[in-house]
């Protein structure tokens, strides 16, 4: 498997797990900060490689009156301004190919939203910067297919992708996570994240309301998924998720994001320990 290298981190080939985690979208550059410190004083106790996530926009809302972020040039600014304060490499998604060189310019980790995966010029855009990539898999997509967007990127020269998991349509609101689908993507010799956040999700009901949002099943998703060997776990927390400005009903909350690192980082080691079993004439890919 490749390894993709952000800054001194190093994703996947069997090093230990990788934390990708902060707020859904910027609301402001103090809550930015605040939270990113507190990520990375966790991540740093716990030993833990951390790339922040913020969103400079969320332009996939069920309502144009949705707050939809600070827009492009501010973003960036508050995101530059993470990785001064916090020293850390910092991710955000993009949705539109115009916006790939400012956007490279500052982030680390380029982001592909789920829904726009399939989207061949974004992609192909994005892929040109050199930046690592990171590819939301569409809940739309059986996970073979992500081998057609790895082959858009490589063709382009570039091979640090990242692909991430955040479950499938299961009817019209709800998602589900296959757990074969690490293995499967992982067969395409990148490394595979997990975002346990928007798989819980509730589609069809606001992010703003209680029912739209499942986090009590976070832990054992995300447990589960590191059991069966992702690289990196993506996490969108805030210190209030109550009055989040984007995708309240399912952020993890940040004061309980230390017990749920702890207990990941234990399936993790105990899973890097163990001999791989394979089923010889089975190809994944």
């Amino acid at each position: 498997m490749r390894t993709v290298t952000v800054q001194d981190i190093r994703i996947g080939g069997g090093r230990p797990l990788v934390l990708i985690a902060g707020p859904c979208v910027i609301e402001s550059e103090s809550l930015v900060l605040h939270t990113a410190e507190a990520i990375r004083k966790i991540a740093d106790d716990l030993g833990m490689p951390f790339i922040f996530k913020s969103s400079f926009l969320k332009d996939n809302r069920s309502s144009a009156k949705s707050y939809q972020g600070t827009g492009l040039k501010e973003g960036l600014r508050i995101l530059q301004k993470v990785k001064d304060s916090a020293g850390v490499p910092v991710i955000s998604d993009i949705h539109d190919r115009h916006d790939t060189e400012a956007a490279a310019e500052v982030l680390d980790i380029i982001q592909i939203p789920a829904y726009l995966s399939m989207q061949t010029e974004l992609t192909l855009a994005a892929a040109r910067t050199g930046r690592a990539l990171n590819i939301k898999k569409g809940q739309f997509l059986d996970p073979h297919d992500v081998k057609h967007i790895v082959g858009k990127i490589e063709g382009e020269g570039n091979r640090n992708i990242l692909l991430t998991e955040r479950g499938a349509s299961f009817g019209y609101h709800n998602l589900v996570v296959d757990m074969r689908s690490f293995q499967i993507m992982r067969a395409t010799g990148y490394p595979v994240v997990f975002d346990p956040t928007h798989a819980i999700r509730v589609y069809g009901i606001s992010s703003s309301d209680p029912r739209g949002g499942t986090p009590q099943f976070v832990p054992s998703l995300s447990r589960a998924a590191v059991a069966a060997g992702i690289d990196a776990i993506f996490i969108e927390t805030h210190p209030d998720c109550q009055n989040a400005l984007c995708d309240a009903a399912s952020m993890w909350p940040l004061d309980r994001l230390r017990p749920l690192l702890q207990q990941l980082q234990e399936v993790d080691a105990c899973v890097r320990s163990l001999e791989p079993i394979d089923f010889p004439g089975k190809d994944l890919a």
